[in-house]
């Protein structure tokens, strides 16, 4: 196993991108503890939410309510791992032999056979950036203790280069023009395509994640998100997603946000979120529903500035200091404004700038927010 963590390392200091990252490390994992299946999302950082997945399941069919029972399911949830003294963790061992504790478990994987499965998460300081489901399905043993302390060491190499992936995603735009970014109500959109997308698209769907209905607007954005696998390809799994954890929230399983900012390709990002519709609102969009269902809108728009500054800080792993400097320059505070918002000198300021550009991969102020704004 030591050989192998090795190799980890080195595929996550190669600089590969989150979904050629992910090919290579489950190559090297089904060489060193075997699986039949697997779920492997990214996450929003800050509300903990998946998307963009690499996924290998034995019921694609089931995908709404194998992703909606995982949401609703506490024992070895990611969330929970986040905060203990180890990533990883088998449902075996989380549930005592019990494993129909687990609602995804008895509503869906006992069907497809599964026996096992070794969640981990990867994550650190700045949020949570994955979480990682391996399967083992018929008569395959249990994992051991000892392959989910090897998978804690995994997530631990791999918690930088997923991190710095993410960071990869972002593209400068034209120059950016200090104090615009923080505008009220200011969207800003880059790339082709995106500007000739609609404000917002909403989707409703029923409690089992299956679509109701849909606004006129929605098939411009639903095609720069993930399709999902066959029969489901037509619904991106960032929208199932973000719907379960509203589902969460409302169970008291968690209580993270149901919403989720997505790279859409060239530097551009859409921000999805989930609501609980309420009888006035089901008029707005073709869903056919008796209006006392209350059926869940997931919203898709345009990443607002402020989110994408807060991404952007993380995947860089911005210091609180410096996420202060970028958040003051976005909003056009000059060196001598920043360096009394600090309590400190305007070469101190100067200073703090310099690392932010190393960290960056910039020159100046201007490029760093035409790189964190894509405009």
């Amino acid at each position: 196993m030591d050989r192998s963590l090795d190799h980890i390392r080195v595929l996550a200091g190669s600089g590969l991108d989150h979904q050629a990252l992910r090919k290579a490390v489950l190559g090297e994992l089904g060489r060193t503890l075997p699986f039949d299946a697997f779920v492997w999302p990214l996450c929003d950082p800050r509300t903990t939410v998946g998307m963009a997945p690499r996924a290998r399941i034995p019921c694609p069919r089931e995908l709404p309510a194998l992703i909606r029972l995982k949401y609703l399911s506490e024992p070895a949830r990611w969330t929970g791992l986040m905060d203990s003294s180890s990533p990883a963790l088998s449902l075996q061992h989380a549930t005592r032999g019990e494993p129909a504790l687990s609602l995804a478990w008895r509503g869906v994987m006992k069907g497809c056979g599964v026996r096992d499965v070794l969640s981990v998460v990867v994550a650190d300081k700045y949020g949570c950036w994955a979480w990682l489901d391996l399967w083992r399905t018929g008569t395959a043993t249990d994992f051991t203790l000892d392959e989910a302390k090897y998978m804690g060491k995994v997530a631990a190499e791999l918690t930088a280069g997923l991190r710095r992936s993410v960071a990869g995603q972002f593209q400068a735009g034209p120059v950016f023009q200090a104090g615009r970014a923080l505008e009220a109500g200011q969207v800003f959109q880059s790339g082709t395509g995106q500007r000739d997308l609609p404000e917002q698209a909403v989707l409703t769907l029923d409690e089992d994640l299956s679509v109701a209905g849909q606004s006129a607007s929605v098939a411009g954005w639903l095609r720069l998100l993930q399709p999902g696998p066959s029969p489901h390809h037509q619904v991106p799994a960032e929208v199932l997603n973000v719907a379960a954890q509203l589902l969460a929230r409302e169970a008291g399983v968690d209580a993270h946000d149901a919403e989720c900012r997505v790279h859409i390709g060239e530097g551009r990002w859409a921000m999805l979120r989930a609501t609980r519709m309420d009888s006035g609102q089901t008029g707005a969009v073709n869903s056919g529903q008796d209006a006392a269902a209350a059926p869940l809108a997931v919203t898709i728009q345009g990443c607002p500035p402020s989110d994408r500054l807060d991404m952007f800080a993380r995947s860089f792993g911005l210091t609180p200091r410096q996420r202060e400097l970028l958040l003051l320059s976005a909003a056009g505070a000059d060196t001598g404004t920043m360096a009394e918002a600090q309590g400190v000198t305007s070469y101190t300021v100067q200073d703090q700038f310099k690392q932010i550009f190393q960290a960056c991969g910039v020159h100046s102020r201007a490029s760093m927010l035409a790189k964190a704004l894509g405009s």
